[in-house]
């Protein structure tokens, strides 16, 4: 078959709303990727390589469909980008068990959730991507988001779990830590408070949710890495 011939890749992005999820819907759109964009209330325009869809990645008959829409509409699906997310921040000795498991299940059962789902077309294709956007807080620890940080730690351990279950079949997981960024996640900081985090770089500054976008594009056209952990900004983390 003609490269001009080869059928283009498919992408489904979730919590394709927030800040790092629009840049990384533009990323892969401009890199010629079909598009599927997921969150709770799509806002992403329908274009020839943009489809907006609505998806609670804690529901696992909402995944089952949206990825059956996909693999209907387009055949294949050939990375995933596990990127919704959450935060209810509260100190341990106040947190609720509400605040506790939405957190947890946001940021760790919606990735377990989409893999699953989408492990059935990338098996049939023996090849797929799935890439886990986990947080520097998985590693560290962040004052205030015990369920925060137990979510993010615990994509690691899912990360490289999965990596190693799958990669006979030639699917790669990966897990991105991309950084303190600009997003809504944020908006709430104030500018001395983002200096703070600058600061705690080696480069005195925040990631930008385009250079995480590019790197993340980047990372699902390659053939020869899993199971690794990957982060994106200066800070240099007390454990690796």
């Amino acid at each position: 078959m003609a490269d001009s011939e080869a059928p283009k890749r498919a992408v489904l992005i979730t919590g394709a709303s927030g800040g790092l999820g629009k840049a990384l819907v533009a990323e892969f759109a401009d890199q010629g990727w079909r598009v599927a964009a997921a969150s709770r209330r799509p806002t992403a325009p329908e274009s020839k390589p943009v489809w907006p869809l609505a998806l609670d990645v804690t529901d696992r008959q909402q995944a089952e469909s949206v990825v059956e829409q996909i693999t209907r509409r387009w055949q294949r699906i050939d990375a995933l980008v596990n990127n919704a997310g959450a935060i209810a921040d509260s100190p341990v000795s106040e947190m609720s068990d509400e605040q506790f498991e939405k957190t947890l299940a946001a940021n760790l059962k919606g990735a377990f959730i989409c893999s699953q789902m989408v492990l059935r077309a990338m098996l049939r294709q023996r090849d797929g991507h799935i890439v886990n956007i986990s947080s520097f807080s998985g590693r560290a620890g962040a004052r205030g988001q015990a369920n925060y940080s137990a979510a993010k730690a615990g994509l690691f351990g899912l990360t490289t779990s999965l990596a190693q279950e799958v990669g006979s079949r030639n699917i790669r997981v990966n897990a991105v830590l991309p950084g303190v960024l600009p997003t809504g996640m944020t908006s709430h900081l104030k500018p001395e408070q983002l200096q703070e985090f600058a600061n705690a770089n080696a480069l005195k500054r925040i990631n930008s949710v385009e250079e995480v976008a590019r790197f993340i594009a980047f990372l699902v056209t390659t053939q020869n890495i899993s199971g690794q952990l990957f982060q994106l900004d200066s800070r240099i983390s007390p454990w690796t």
